[in-house]
């Protein structure tokens, strides 16, 4: 294991500071033979401009650009926003799930290509390389990756910056300027620089989705999201594909300032990191849905998703998303949606969001039970044995202690 060298690499490629320099790497101190670069398109905007010719340019023999963003939205985003994916409560895995979608592409390409190995440019310190590798594994058991920043001899991103410039490699980053940013449909994520301190506050001009509140509009905008069986279909009627959707709520929530997040999170190998993110559009689907949820599944029902969700944002973010027990559980989770239908009707102000309406054709809001008026259905004297028959283990566990 230990001396494999692999011939032939095909590296997941965005052209930020890390991977420019792998690809170099790989082919002047590495040695491979040959390098061929694949960035998958899971909505990175203009970070994609000049990219084919910037990989050629630093040493790649091709260069593999794939549209991923309706199957990045449509199979890995609303599967875990059926789910309500959060991880620690805060965090909408906009990384989590992007890698595998990037590394089943990266594991194709490489079997077409004949390579015997892929590589990626995470660090040993993050969560990418366990996704990325633990994805290659699943999906093909005799694929090999290279991973240089286990291997190679820069420690930081300084010492990068400065590789880059002896070797002039065009790269976004500057000393002055360290953010490391991680951009697709579903957020932006923002580590690394001043942001290593959890006390200093992001500077304004960091962001790139969102408004801030103080900017954001003065009057309020209401908001409907249509839903089938879980997933969103329409934005204020007008019905759109997954990545069509997502991307005009993100126009929507982040001119009124939604989604902003900064949170210290736990890593899987075990450290604390803090990160800055900006999820406009699917902080108001997640919310959206939870809504609608309220009215269409049964207490139960809803009671064991969100014992479940923890779990399956966990995974998720550990890199198990081609495993066993993920999959299990997204077929319990999807089992529950099949009458998650209808609309839920959103308010958004400011940074806040307040939920002002919802309705399904499955609502188990039943207002002849739920009304403080007379009614014919309801009994409430029933109530009296109700209760006392779940105090009973109370009167019973009082009386031990009293006597």
């Amino acid at each position: 294991m230990t001396d494999f060298k692999a011939k032939k690499i095909v590296l997941a490629y965005s052209g930020g500071l890390d991977t420019s320099i792998i690809l170099k790497w790989l082919k002047t101190d590495y040695g491979a033979e040959e390098v061929v670069a694949f960035c998958g398109d899971v909505g990175q905007a203009e970070e994609l401009v000049g990219l084919e010719e910037k990989a050629l340019n630093t040493g790649a023999s091709k260069c593999h650009i794939r549209d991923l963003t309706e199957e990045f939205v449509r199979d890995f985003v609303f599967p875990a926003m059926r789910a309500n994916a959060l991880y620690e409560g805060q965090y909408l895995l906009g990384t989590s799930l992007a890698r595998p979608v990037i590394a089943k592409h990266l594991v194709e390409i490489a079997r077409a290509e004949g390579a015997d190995a892929v590589a990626h440019g995470a660090t040993g310190k993050g969560n990418d390389q366990v996704r990325f590798e633990l994805t290659t594994m699943a999906l093909d058991p005799d694929l090999r990756t290279v991973a240089p920043w286990r291997v190679w001899g820069p420690k930081s991103r300084t010492e990068l910056i400065e590789y880059a410039r002896r070797h002039s490699i065009p790269v976004p980053v500057t000393v002055e300027k360290p953010y490391s940013t991680d951009r697709n449909l579903l957020h932006i994520s923002f580590e690394g620089g001043v942001l290593e301190d959890p006390w200093t506050e992001p500077r304004e001009d960091m962001f790139i989705l969102t408004r801030s509140p103080e900017k954001a509009p003065d009057k309020p905008r209401y908001l409907e999201i249509g839903f089938e069986k879980g997933d969103p279909v329409s934005v204020d009627g007008e019905k759109s594909s997954p990545a069509g959707i997502l991307s005009r709520l993100n126009l929507i929530a982040g001119e009124n300032g939604v989604g902003r997040v900064d949170i210290v999170e736990s890593r899987f190998v075990g450290m604390k990191s803090r990160g800055v993110y900006e999820t406009p559009g699917g902080t108001v689907l997640w919310f959206a849905h939870r809504n609608l949820e309220t009215l269409t599944l049964d207490r139960e029902a809803l009671a064991l998703k969100d014992s479940l969700m923890p779990r399956y944002a966990a995974m998720v973010y550990n890199g198990f998303w081609y495993s066993p027990e993920r999959e299990a559980l997204q077929t319990l989770v999807d089992s529950t949606q099949e009458r998650v239908t209808g609309s839920t009707r959103l308010k958004l102000y400011k940074g806040g969001m307040w939920t002002v309406g919802r309705r399904s054709p499955f609502s188990l809001y039943d207002p002849e039970i739920a009304t403080f008026e007379r009614d014919d259905v309801y009994d409430q004297s029933d109530a009296t044995g109700f209760i006392r028959l779940n105090g009973l283990r109370l009167r019973t566990l009082s009386r031990r202690k009293g006597s």
